[in-house]
């Protein structure tokens, strides 16, 4: 179930270091080559919604074939590209059939898997794609010692091709139960029927969606403020991606068993809480330690809003609504970064930060709002209240308040007097 999106985002983590310097060797200047690199989420933004309908229609793994396909003339257009714009626009491309692959997937996963294992299997998807993105870019590394740069996408385009192999010779654990009672309903008709949802837990989403990729921007301008060498940022990086990586899977076993919200709310508060505490690092111990934590609470927060997406998802829309879904996570993920890109263009970085740190606060309070109100395994409590309505729980069923009636006499049932009685 995992090893096709560890080896696809393996090859995504290898690109991702090297798009904006991909930009840089076709002669963009520095703000073009930021933008290259943007694009990448830009696409992702812009497929999401696509990913769901192209999921719903043709079915989980053949969905992710014809993404896989797509994506391989896009890399060889990348590899090939001689302008900056062909970059450009294979590199949107790239990112919209990235956004296939990970719904996809989220999508079979949410059918096949046990509601009581569902927070594990995806946090360890999330937890793959952290692997893929922490591997990648050594892997990128060792290919680029002594080749141009554009070699990158060649590596990218053979974790693409291994990811096609295994999707067509390593079969599923499972066919999806649900799979014929799926519905063709336009996105449309999905957003309008569910517009509470997406304008109350979705908001949360977003905000979700921006501290955390706001993480990923804040630490290097930080480091860079505070007189830090590149190789000396890197490494900060890499061990508080070290620490992200290791705590996914314990984060899936705490949301089956206590709920989602023992992990969503510390998450979040965890988050936020470093972020505000990253303007009062003055040197490269203070900032590893701020680092790591925000690694912490990122990594306990794998695969958070994939579950919380498959507890609400209703099962004949599910792929269209994961895609609305999942455009609210990304939207976010592309706002965070502006704010505080905005913010240090004004001339003052930490009042930026600040800023995100507060927004990861109001992340947590919104989770703890709406969370118990949409989702059945918020809490234990939740829980056992979503079987007591269902009738599932055998000790909340009342007690029969009449004796039961006496068994029919042994014997032969007498003849109906009537035809009719008979039928």
């Amino acid at each position: 179930m995992f090893l096709p999106v560890l080896i696809f985002e393996t090859g995504m983590g290898a690109l991702a270091p090297v798009l904006a310097l991909s930009g840089r060797a076709l002669g963009a200047g520095v703000g073009t080559a930021g933008l290259v690199l943007a694009l990448l989420g830009v696409g992702q933004i812009l497929g999401d919604v696509p990913a769901g309908a192209l999921a719903a229609r043709l079915g989980d793994r053949k969905a992710m074939l014809v993404a896989s396909g797509v994506t391989a003339v896009t890399l060889t257009a990348c590899a090939l590209a001689r302008t900056v714009w062909e970059l450009a626009l294979a590199v949107t491309v790239t990112g919209a059939s990235n956004a296939v692959i990970v719904l996809a997937r989220q999508s079979y996963l949410t059918e096949v898997v046990p509601p009581g294992l569902r927070a594990r299997a995806l946090s360890t998807l999330g937890g793959m794609s952290r692997v893929g993105a922490f591997v990648g870019p050594f892997l990128g590394a060792a290919v680029l010692a002594g080749h141009p740069v554009h070699d990158i996408y060649w590596l990218a385009l053979l974790c693409t091709a291994v990811t096609v192999v295994v999707l067509l010779t390593v079969r599923d654990v499972a066919e999806p139960a649900a799979a014929q009672e799926r519905e063709h309903t336009p996105v449309r008709s999905v957003l309008r029927d569910h517009r509470r949802v997406f304008l109350t837990l979705g908001l949360a989403v977003l905000l979700v969606g921006s501290v955390r990729a706001t993480r990923q921007t804040v630490l290097p301008l930080w480091a860079e403020h505070l007189g830090q060498s590149p190789s000396s940022t890197s490494v900060v990086f890499g061990i508080a991606g070290l620490v992200d990586t290791l705590t996914f899977y314990p984060s899936g076993q705490v949301m089956d068993r206590a709920g989602r919200l023992w992990i969503a709310v510390p998450s979040m508060l965890v988050l936020g809480a470093t972020q505000a505490a990253l303007p009062l690092t003055h040197g490269l111990v203070s900032l590893t330690v701020v680092a790591m934590l925000m690694g912490f609470g990122n990594g306990i927060g794998s695969g958070i809003l994939m579950t919380l997406g498959a507890d609400v998802a209703p099962p004949r829309t599910r792929s269209q609504f994961l895609g609305v879904w999942r455009l609210c996570a990304d939207s976010g993920s592309a706002g965070g970064p502006l704010v505080v890109s905005a913010a240090a263009s004004l001339g003052s970085l930490a009042a930026g930060i600040f800023a995100m740190g507060a927004v990861g606060i109001a992340a947590a309070g919104a989770l703890l709002r709406w969370v118990p109100r949409y989702s059945p395994y918020a809490t234990k409590g939740t829980r056992h209240r979503s079987l007591r309505v269902a009738g599932a729980d055998p000790a909340a069923q009342p007690p029969p308040t009449t004796p039961p009636p006496a068994p029919p006499p042994a014997g032969p049932a007498p003849a109906p007097s009537d035809p009719t009685d008979a039928a």
